[in-house]
């Protein structure tokens, strides 16, 4: 069966360009994917995934990721952690113990580490983690691209649950959750654990068998996202247009370019919340696109209408075809918004109202699938 490997820095570089080009502004952060992977290969780690049928179907199966708010931690917080004496106990290594802990608690060996999601740091992390514990990582994820919610990967809309489970912060803080009484208190208690962390914890959730895994896998993303950044490099050394050869990837669309005039955002709850906005120049001067974000960019809108929004998504690229996240992208930033269509299986009338469309993040807009948007943009439509 199809196996990925990640051999050298560059093409470490090259999957988490990938993953953060998809991670549409979420994701976790490069510098936490790139370090893990860095140090990982120093240390003779094989890093590599598997196919989805390289499982057993009786193995145990857990996805692992990141939790928590992406917002840059405020010097007051950096005091208050040091008014009270924290010390980094595991730093980027506790995803690995939040995997060991759940096995503990459920008395059986992990047979699959399963990625959550697609980001610059939230698909090195459970890669680097199966490598060290020596578990096989598969070659897909639970949500196609990065999210904010637990209700936005495949397990809540096939109706699998996601615990119990394990958290296990840098201080060393563990916690196991051994039921919810549903998957909105699943992400609501986690959530909260991350605030405790004063920002970020690491989880180990969703165990499911392999046969269960299989058929609600998004399959072949992280060969996908590996390819979408060897594509950006490879166009990048020919001197062709980096987000075209990202596209050819994706089967995507370039929906905008501009440059960024503002961003507006909070941290609350667990998450960063805002709106970034953008002047048109080129073809779309005098236009102007607004990106609202939690977390991830899930609501946008082109010259004050309704445009894209989740489950469709949004990534802001610089020119060169780097994606980059609602934490670091900044007033004068020029960028170029691509489009990807999402998971047909999140565009039901559940998935859209319960899980991923514009009316569960709370605005009232009817979701149009971004391939009839974008054929009414390019006839003129706005």
């Amino acid at each position: 069966m199809p196996r990925g490997k990640l051999e050298t820095l560059q093409d470490c570089e090259d999957l988490v360009n990938g993953c953060l080009f998809m991670g549409t502004g979420g994701g976790g952060g490069v510098d936490w994917g790139m370090g893990m992977l860095k140090e990982a290969l120093a240390d003779g780690l094989t890093l590599e995934w598997v196919d989805a049928e390289e499982i057993p179907d009786d193995a145990l199966t857990v996805t692992t990721y990141g939790m928590g708010t992406i917002a840059p931690t405020s010097p007051e917080t950096l005091a208050e952690i040091e008014r009270v004496g924290l010390k980094d106990r595991y730093g980027d290594r506790s995803m690995e113990e939040a995997v060991k802990e759940l096995g503990k608690f459920l008395g059986q060996p992990i047979g699959c580490i399963v990625p959550a999601e697609l980001g610059a740091g939230n698909t090195p992390a459970p890669l680097v983690t199966g490598a060290r514990l020596g578990i096989p990582v598969v070659d897909g994820d639970y949500a196609g691209r990065a999210i904010p919610d637990e209700m936005q990967g495949t397990p809540y809309l096939y109706g699998k649950h996601s615990w119990p489970f394990s958290s296990v912060d840098r201080w060393g803080n563990v916690a196991i959750v051994t039921y919810t009484v549903n998957p909105h208190m699943l992400e609501r208690i986690g959530k909260m654990l991350a605030v405790a962390a004063y920002g970020n914890t690491t989880m180990a959730a969703t165990p499911l068998p392999g046969r269960e895994m299989k058929e609600i896998l998004v399959r072949g993303t992280l060969t996908k996202c590996l390819n979408i950044g060897r594509a950006i490099r490879q166009a990048r050394e020919q001197g062709t247009d980096p987000i075209d050869a990202a596209l050819a990837v994706t089967g995507g669309w370039r929906l905008f370019e501009g440059v960024v005039t503002g961003k507006e955002w909070e941290d609350r709850d667990g998450y960063m919340f805002g709106t970034t906005h953008i002047r048109g120049t080129g073809p779309y001067e005098g236009q102007t696109l607004d990106v609202w974000f939690k977390n991830e960019n899930h609501v946008s809108w082109l010259n004050g209408q309704p445009f894209v929004c989740s489950p469709d998504l949004l990534t802001l690229a610089y020119r060169n075809g780097e994606g980059t996240t609602n934490t670091l992208i900044k007033e004068g930033d020029e960028v170029v918004a691509v489009g990807m269509k999402g998971l047909e299986a999140f565009r039901t009338e559940f998935g859209l109202n319960e899980a991923s469309g514009p009316r569960y993040f709370g605005f009232d807009i009817d979701y149009v699938p971004i391939e009839e948007l974008v054929a009414k943009q390019q006839t003129g439509g706005w």
